[in-house]
């Protein structure tokens, strides 16, 4: 490929973020790339409708051609790296014809986002441009009302999908944290921090900004599991 001379004659990639729910959270960039777009592509889990089409929805002509990424939501690699590469060779049929491709995102593109799977398979060859959107862990702070972080404190991200010495190790060494990915992790999640003495600092956010959008303490939640778009923000009141 002779560089952008060659770029130039296929059509460009648009991982373009949808934010975490509400539409009214999109960036204008996004909402001009979706509205406009001739082919927009999205994952759907386990053949489930996608969250980051249900956001956009507002925003899609009704003739816009549609790429379904089937994604087996499996702990084994195997079949997601299967799915992204069939995405990649979909998208590359429409890239290579001239044709833009919005993919959509939740929350942020490179942000634990699949786009990012994607984007490392197709970048060396078409042009591709990241549109950020606003993530969960945003929507989460604002949804309580509480800063994430202030002044010299510091913010971990932690996957809940982490094995459980990890995560202890992680969360007692900071003032602030975010846990992501909660689900089925929630039983484990709590029985850390009851051991921290962190669990009335926590609080779980389901679906931020969604209608269905719940707020609760951790420690009040009985449960083992959680949908799996819950965050827990962890904030040391003591530390403030």
């Amino acid at each position: 490929m002779a560089g952008d001379q060659a770029m130039s004659k296929t059509g460009i990639l648009y991982g373009v973020g949808v934010g975490p729910g509400d539409p009214e959270l999109m960036t204008v960039k996004a909402w001009r790339l979706i509205s406009s777009a001739g082919t927009i592509a999205y994952l759907s889990a386990n053949g489930s409708d996608s969250t980051a089409r249900a956001i956009a929805s507002p925003f899609i002509d009704p003739d816009t051609d549609e790429i379904i990424i089937d994604m087996p939501m499996r702990v084994e690699r195997a079949p997601a790296q299967a799915a992204y590469a069939d995405a990649a060779r979909r998208i590359a049929a429409r890239l290579v014809d001239g044709e833009d491709v919005v993919m959509l995102c939740e929350g942020d593109p490179f942000f634990y986002g699949s786009f990012m799977y994607v984007f490392e398979r197709l970048s060396e060859t078409f042009k591709c441009v990241v549109v950020p959107g606003v993530t969960s862990i945003s929507a989460a702070s604002a949804a309580i009302g509480h800063p994430l972080v202030a002044r010299d404190e510091v913010l971990k991200v932690l996957p809940a999908t982490m094995d459980a010495d990890h995560l202890l190790a992680e969360l007692s060494t900071t003032s602030a944290a975010a846990i992501i990915k909660v689900g089925r992790h929630f039983g484990k999640v709590k029985s850390i921090l009851s051991r921290l003495n962190l669990v009335y600092d926590a609080t779980a956010i389901t679906r931020a900004t969604h209608s269905d959008q719940t707020v609760r303490s951790v420690a009040e939640i009985d449960e083992d599991s959680l949908p799996y778009f819950t965050t827990i923000i962890v904030r040391q009141a003591a530390k403030r």
